[in-house]
């Protein structure tokens, strides 16, 4: 019985200690197991990282370029813009190639490191910056658009894995201040990037092109399905414009516009230059003007504006002519027609009298034209009737846009014409007072008594060349018949005289006969309906030869200090850039000259003296500068 017992127990405790032993190898080999797991995941995670880092550095670095190259043929490179040369085309907006820095997240070894050092390098939050470095799905993250080439070089310098530089394209204007109100510029304005004023908005669907499309399937998550095809249609490239502008004539003309200004402590100016039978502008010029490569720099944004077509204003006795250009085409008057002139008109209380508050007597109206006579004008409405007048204005293009390709035109007011029963309101408008022109709008005018009585739409753009090289041309444009050919032809003789016995004597170029009219109209207040003491804008408008112009020209200056009458301010600029025109147009001398004549035009055409002293003066102070030290 006892052995029974002993036996019982030693089989008991047999079987515990293999019980304990039994757990004990079971807890070893799960500690084995997951060992072996973790070591696995790690093999796994590390093979992984030598995979993507290692064997398929270039794969990933293809598919980024790729990805890259992908992005260009999407974007479409901008349409550039050239003036005309006689050697050739002059470009003043093109492309610029420079850098582009962009990463490829799954090469970047440290984001929190690679970030620092770019955000440091580049100017940019360097929070944002290591969420897009944190993106290993991404292939392809665009960091920051038109490096500077210090940048350039840090990058360079750097060698950090993951950041790259590829190129791209921004604006550049290479004559700078050259037409820049013509041009505008490429900038932001708001959330959008385009073009701002002149050509650059006014085309701004032409020359921004078309972007491309890339339709690619996505999983739930919005990943790309990589394996699904892809739909790409390709970006059209913008069309390039080639302007009417000659280059030498807006060279010349912004220096004339420039120094008539500063010579006279103007406001601004501007003029225009228009070919005579076809409507080209062949210059368009504005003073004060800007640089486009540096438009931010810009306080006043007045600056951007261009005064040629968005500045309506009281053009004054340059409006005379077509005042009686209406009365004779409609058969009221002739050149010889005859008044007396008492200096006073009265009506309805008012009193207009002529601008030099003299009397003349018996005055045909060639002699009303070239004295300027405000009594002589008002004669002339009388006998052409206030709807006539009125009808003859807007046939001349006034009130209404002239169509030009320029941003911001303006059309005028010329309401005061319908009420037809208020004479005063039409007899202050027959000489250029309580209506409101641009001067675009004004050398057209002209340009219908220049080109025989035919109104052309003014146009900047001579053709337009498609991304795929096919070309527009853009033909000129009658708008309309205005007057007749002898009507202008009578009205041609009219403005010669002006120039040859009236007020645009300065205004003449010894060997041709030209033709045109001066303007010294008021400025309307803008606190009230009068007009500002003492302030006034010059404008003279005319064509030369007389007997077959080519150029036609409008020259305006706002409030000049120095002198009261546009034919001592305005009339000049005209004549010294006529000249230029008719020598650099290779145009044959019509009438005898002499070397008095050239010496009396040199003496009473200061303006190129007077900028070429300026420049000697800027060159000594800036040699005096450097002396001192």
């Amino acid at each position: 019985m006892a052995e029974t017992t002993k036996n019982r127990k030693y089989k008991i405790g047999s079987r515990c200690n293999l019980a304990q032993k039994t757990d004990e190898n079971l807890g070893d080999a799960r500690i084995y197991f997951l060992t072996f797991f973790v070591l696995a995941i790690a093999a796994a995670i590390f093979f992984k990282l030598y995979f993507l880092q290692v064997i398929s550095h270039s794969q990933y670095k293809a598919l980024a370029e790729e990805q890259h190259s992908l992005f260009k043929k999407l974007i479409p490179k901008r349409g550039e813009i050239f003036l005309r040369d006689r050697e050739g085309l002059y470009p003043v907006a093109v492309n610029r190639e420079v850098k582009m820095a962009y990463a490829v997240p799954k090469e970047v070894e440290d984001a929190e490191k690679t970030s620092y050092v770019v955000a440091e390098t580049l100017g940019l939050d360097r929070g944002e910056l290591y969420e897009k470095l944190s993106r290993p799905e991404d292939m392809y993250e665009v960091l920051k658009h038109r490096l500077s080439d210090e940048e350039t070089d840090k990058i360079n310098q750097s060698k950090l894995k993951g950041i790259h530089l590829a190129d791209e394209t921004y604006r550049y204007y290479p004559a700078g201040e050259l037409a820049s109100h013509v041009l505008g510029f490429v900038g932001w304005k708001d959330e959008i990037f385009g073009g701002r004023y002149g050509l650059e908005l006014f085309f701004e669907d032409k020359l921004k092109g078309q972007e491309g499309n890339l339709f690619h399937q996505k999983d739930n998550s919005g990943r790309w399905i990589t394996f699904k095809e892809k739909e790409i249609s390709y970006a059209r490239d913008g069309d390039t414009l080639v302007l009417t502008i000659d280059h030498i004539i807006q060279y010349e003309t912004e220096k004339i516009i420039k120094s008539a200004v500063e010579k006279h402590q103007a406001d601004k100016g501007t003029i225009i230059v228009m070919e005579s039978n076809s409507g080209k502008i062949l210059a368009l010029a504005s003073y004060p003007n800007f640089n486009p490569n540096d438009y931010a720099s810009v306080e006043n944004m007045e600056t951007f504006r261009n005064l040629a077509v968005s500045d309506a204003y009281e053009p004054g006795s340059i409006f005379k002519t077509f005042t009686l250009a209406s009365a004779i085409d409609a058969g009221k008057i002739t050149p010889n027609t005859t008044y007396t002139d008492t200096g006073v008109v009265k009506e309805a209380g008012y009193t207009m009298k002529n601008s030099d508050l003299k009397s003349y007597g018996v005055q045909t109206m060639t002699q009303v034209l070239e004295k300027s006579l405000n009594t002589g004008v008002i004669f002339a409405e009388k006998q052409l009737g206030n709807r006539n007048f009125a009808d003859y204005v807007k046939r001349f293009g006034f009130g209404e846009p002239t169509g030009v390709d320029l941003f911001g035109e303006a059309a005028g007011n010329i309401n005061n014409l319908k009420n037809l029963k208020s004479d005063i309101q039409f007899f202050t408008s027959a000489f250029g007072q309580g209506i409101t022109t641009t001067p675009i709008q004004l050398i057209s005018g002209y340009n219908v008594i220049a080109n025989g009585g035919v109104l052309l739409k003014p146009q900047t753009v001579e053709k337009i060349i498609h991304s795929d090289g096919s070309e527009e041309v853009t033909n000129p444009m009658e708008i309309r018949r205005v007057i007749s050919a002898q009507t202008a032809y009578q009205a041609k003789q009219m403005l010669k005289s002006v120039v040859v016995e009236g007020h645009g004597k300065r205004a003449g170029v010894p060997g041709y006969l030209v033709g045109g009219k001066t303007g010294t109209a008021q400025v309307a207040s803008s606190n009230s309906r009068g007009y500002e003491e003492g302030k006034t804008i010059g404008s003279f408008a005319g064509f030369a030869p007389v007997d077959n112009p080519k150029f036609t020209v409008l020259v305006r200056i706002d409030d000049p200090k120095d002198v009261e009458w546009a034919e001592s301010s305005a009339a000049p600029a005209f004549g010294e850039l006529m000249k230029f025109l008719l020598e650099y147009g290779n145009v044959e001398p019509t009438e005898k000259y002499t070397q008095k004549d050239i010496d009396t035009f040199n003496a009473t055409h200061t303006l190129k003296d007077f900028f070429i002293k300026k420049e000697d003066e800027d060159k000594d102070n800036n040699e005096s500068k450097k002396d001192n030290e």
